[in-house]
């Protein structure tokens, strides 16, 4: 399963909440939030790319392909997903798959991609979002590289809404617990920052 999945991070957002700036290099227990977030994806797929706009070279040390949105103006994060599955048929076309996790959720579960591929071959549906809290979190999801041609038209025709086009061909859910610690707390702010650390603190 590790090597049929690549992640992209998406990481190419405005970070108004935060100030702006790169809410993954913000950082958490004296290292960015990406290190995080890269720690977690890494050991469960065969390869991690990251979704960012503007001059690539503020990751270069992280030695990762980055990939721009393929549209103009921020449309979102369907559009990150659309670069990471257009990265993917271009240079692994030999992976089905795409993992798309945000840039501020250091606390990823390590059965993410195995309960999500579960989870999708149980409903029989070609994607699956996780879930946790009794909330979705349409953005934490498996994309199949297939679906890259009708997702690009979506959002050509002005669709922004990740749920309502995952809904068209059909999402599955796999659902985490919330306690002690939501696995899919993304930090937002300032003080989402300060509860993450007070969180890794207390283990």
């Amino acid at each position: 399963m590790r090597g049929s999945v690549i992640a992209v991070v998406l990481a190419g957002g405005l970070a108004r909440r935060m100030g702006g700036g790169d809410k993954p290099l913000r950082l958490l227990a004296g290292r960015p939030l990406l290190d995080h977030v890269l720690d977690r994806v890494a050991p469960q797929v065969a390869g991690v790319i990251l979704n960012a706009n503007g001059d690539a070279a503020r990751f270069a040390s992280y030695g990762l392909p980055v990939v721009a949105d393929p549209l103009p103006d921020f449309p979102g994060p369907l559009a990150g997903v659309l670069a990471g599955l257009d990265w993917v048929a271009e240079h692994r076309p030999d992976i089905p798959s795409l993992l798309s996790v945000p840039g501020d959720g250091p606390f990823l579960p390590a059965d993410l991609v195995a309960r999500l591929e579960a989870a999708r071959a149980t409903a029989g549906v070609p994607m699956a979002c996780a879930a946790s809290g009794g909330w979705t979190h349409p953005p934490i999801a498996l994309w199949p590289v297939a679906l890259r041609g009708a997702l690009r038209e979506a959002l050509l025709a002005g669709e922004k809404k990740i749920d309502r086009w995952t809904a068209r061909f059909g999402c599955a859910s796999a659902e985490w617990p919330a306690d002690p610690i939501d696995p899919f707390f993304n930090a937002n702010a300032p003080e989402d920052l300060a509860a993450a650390e007070r969180l890794l603190q207390a283990g």
